[in-house]
């Protein structure tokens, strides 16, 4: 065997580009296509904020791992924490105080301040979690489903 001819070089440096440049292309695809594994953030308990930060008929929205709650104040003092999103169509739920509801703009959905769905498109309650004020602390957490 003597030396490769220019031709063969050339045919080779041709298709060793053509394949870096299909393999640039596809990667990204395909990385796309299939996501990379995230694992679930494992949260039992966070806290809301301090209880200045909830006036009477006050409310926020945090977030207790992925799933966004609805923290609030009641006008007797009392603390409720539910999910923040419609059973409907996942809409973002919002306190009303004045007539103490929990209020779906989407559809003009209403649940009652325990999260029992009572008026509108809704098919089922809001979830609910346990709120402990601990040290001029809002916690939520998961409830025990022991």
């Amino acid at each position: 065997m003597g030396q490769p001819s220019r031709r063969t070089f050339l045919d080779w440096l041709f298709r060793g580009g053509l394949s870096a440049w299909v393999i640039s292309v596809t990667y990204p695809i395909v990385r796309y296509i299939i996501p990379p594994d995230v694992p679930e953030i494992d949260m039992s308990s966070i806290e809301a904020g301090l209880l200045s930060d909830f006036p009477i008929g006050g409310s926020k929205i945090i977030r207790l791992g992925r799933t966004p709650v609805l923290v609030f104040r009641k006008i007797n003092g009392d603390f409720r924490a539910m999910e923040a999103t419609c059973t409907h169509l996942d809409c973002t739920v919002q306190f009303k105080k004045e007539d103490e509801r929990v209020w779906c703009a989407c559809h003009n959905g209403y649940y009652d301040s325990d999260g029992k769905n009572i008026s509108g498109p809704p098919p089922r309650p809001l979830g609910r979690f346990d709120v402990i004020v601990q040290q001029d602390k809002v916690i939520v957490k998961k409830p025990d489903l022991a």
